[in-house]
């Protein structure tokens, strides 16, 4: 009587493990191998016609970001390895391009004496797509992607706002590469 039930838990586990569809690699995209990442456009409007203040997130730019974005995206690729990146368009299965359309800079917290602003979000959005080379089709694209990370500016874990940025991109970046190869 041990056996059996030693012998049919055994054999629970086993057809359990094998009948799990769990998979950490692309569904979508099988037979594509490479990817060509345009260099992202910025497309950041800075005329804005609302009044600024510290309780309105507000448009901001930095030289260089959309610069800063596409290093981050290619970086993001190489690490995360399904998706081998080409440096020529015509060598790849598939093409991510991508427009930067805003930086904010969103108060989050507010300092109850002084109503300064101790928390911020730093929001970066663009407007990505990937097509199929092979076949010059869309695969997909997405409006308003953003990356974010949330910083303090006074107290012990206060960062810069450079580092926030720089924390930003890395995000958008990462939530790129998911996109592009998670087919979940």
């Amino acid at each position: 009587m041990k056996e059996r039930l030693a012998f049919l838990s055994v054999a629970l586990c086993l057809i359990a493990m094998a009948g799990c569809g769990y998979s950490t690699h692309s569904l979508a995209y099988k037979k594509s191998t490479t990817i060509f990442i345009k260099p992202f456009e910025n497309k950041v409007d800075l005329n804005i016609n609302t009044e600024l203040s510290d309780r309105n997130p507000y448009r901001l730019y930095r030289p260089g970001m959309e610069t800063k974005i596409t290093d981050a995206v290619i970086s993001r690729f190489l690490v995360d390895g399904y998706l081998k990146v080409v440096s020529k368009e015509d060598q790849a299965d598939l093409i991510l391009s991508g427009a930067l359309l805003n930086f904010e800079k969103q108060p989050l917290r507010y300092d109850q004496l002084s109503q300064n602003v101790e928390e911020y979000r730093a929001n970066i959005i663009v407007d990505i797509s990937l097509e199929n080379a092979t076949k010059s089709k869309r695969v997909w694209s997405e409006k308003g992607f953003v990356g974010f990370f949330e910083y303090n500016q006074t107290g012990p874990n206060s960062v810069s706002e450079d580092t926030a940025i720089n924390n930003a991109i890395a995000d958008l970046a990462k939530r790129i590469v998911e996109r592009a190869v998670e087919d979940w």
